[in-house]
């Protein structure tokens, strides 16, 4: 018995060794499938360059945004966030709750810059005190610019007709003078710097230019169709200009579009006059793209070499694109920018309600208001078929058609 324990043992031992070193000369085995391991957090898979703490308040409104997740696209060499027209009725000190949503998810996806293409307010009414004005510019205050200000993000603006309309009476000066005093005082207040970096700003905020990030902006006044000849002048001068010309990029924001787009805006005055014009000279001074607003519609377009994004609103009064049977969203826009890509931009644009994606399918082609046709800026004049260009042509005529 003694023995054959001893022979148990000392085969025991000789397959353990040969056990151990099978093991040790086996590869380490690769990890389990994707579908096999744990869920990640919709934070974690779905932005993994999101590395900084959110806010609790912003957390909250991405645990909203459903099992797939809140998407936050790759970044570029600049990110801009892009609102517009946040207003609600004449005289009010209160906003919307998309306008709150939108602020408080700006730390989500972490813009170099936040743009705002008009209508902060809801001016544009004679029968408005001055201290109804400065009321409505507190609460601007309180739900846009304090919070932008406490997250250090840049901000960069353009009047639109609800703050300070540039609208003529008969007798040549401004219908909305008071308006205007009182928009100029708040923005110029030292307190409430935009964190911008100025290149000319002596007739701010009405007419105004910057660089950021390598990127030059210029504001004109777009609260009425109108540019004045003088002030087109300063216009072209600024973009003659080094700063403009050096920089990598050059955009151009204004309250109202070159061309119309909305149902109820399609008329001559809420476009800008002499939209080809304009266009045409931004194109001669190498302008990337026209940002504006007023039309209560998102649609990303492009016209000749100028792209064109027409902003939603995130205020109350939405309104549904030219011969489009439902109202537009609430929308945010995340541009993406990358200097030396074919394409230097990339919309991301979500409807703020329910935080999905706005994909360019779920748009017109083309839209065809009554000053000119755009078309959506994923598609060419040749990508339309011979019935979408009768349409053009038989609403508009074949020399509003076109490219």
């Amino acid at each position: 018995m003694g023995w054959r324990r001893f022979w148990l043992s000392l085969v025991g031992c000789l397959l353990a060794v040969s056990l151990s070193c099978a093991q040790a000369q086996t590869p380490v085995q690769s990890a389990a499938p994707a579908s096999e391991r744990p869920a990640l957090s919709v934070l974690q898979e779905k932005t993994p360059e999101v590395t900084m703490a959110l806010p609790s308040s912003t957390e909250a409104i991405v645990a909203t945004a459903g099992p797939t997740g809140l998407y936050n696209p790759p970044r570029g060499d600049v990110r801009l966030a892009v609102i517009s027209d946040l207003n609600g009725p004449y005289g009010s000190t209160d906003y919307d709750p998309e306008v709150d949503k939108a602020i408080e998810l700006l730390p989500f996806w972490q813009p170099d810059l936040v743009v705002c293409s008009g209508d902060m307010i809801a001016g544009q009414s004679l029968s408005l005190s001055a201290d109804q004005v400065r009321r409505m510019w507190d609460a601007f205050d309180a739900h846009v610019a304090a919070p932008l200000r406490t997250m250090g993000l840049p901000f960069g603006f353009t009047v639109g007709n609800h703050d300070a309309s540039a609208s003529r009476s008969p007798s040549g000066g401004f219908t909305f003078q008071q308006e205007r005093d009182l928009a100029q005082a708040y923005w110029r207040q030292p307190n409430h710097a935009l964190g911008l970096t100025f290149q000319t700003r002596d007739d701010f905020p009405f007419y105004y230019s910057f660089v950021q990030n390598d990127i030059f902006f210029l504001a004109w006044d777009g609260s009425s169709s109108r540019i004045p000849a003088d002030k087109l002048a300063w216009v072209e001068r600024e973009l003659a200009s080094p700063a403009a010309q050096q920089a990598q990029l050059r955009i151009l924001m204004g309250h109202l579009p070159l061309y119309a787009v909305a149902e109820g805006r399609n008329q001559p005055g809420e476009v800008m006059d002499n939209a080809d014009e304009l266009r045409q000279m931004m194109e001669r001074y190498d302008v990337h793209t026209y940002i504006s607003g007023h039309h209560h519609a998102y649609y990303p377009a492009h016209k000749g070499n100028l792209q064109l994004l027409h902003t939603g609103l995130l205020g109350s009064g939405a309104r549904s694109l030219l011969d489009q049977p439902q109202r537009s969203p609430k929308t945010l826009t995340v541009v993406d920018i990358t200097f030396d890509a074919p394409e230097p931009t990339t919309y991301t644009t979500y409807d703020i309600q329910t935080l999905a994606q706005v994909e360019h399918a779920q748009l017109p082609r083309f839209l065809t208001g009554h000053n000119g046709m755009v078309m959506r800026r994923d598609v060419a004049w040749d990508d339309l078929s011979t019935a979408e260009r009768s349409f053009c042509e038989q609403r508009l005529g074949a020399a509003r058609c076109g490219r």
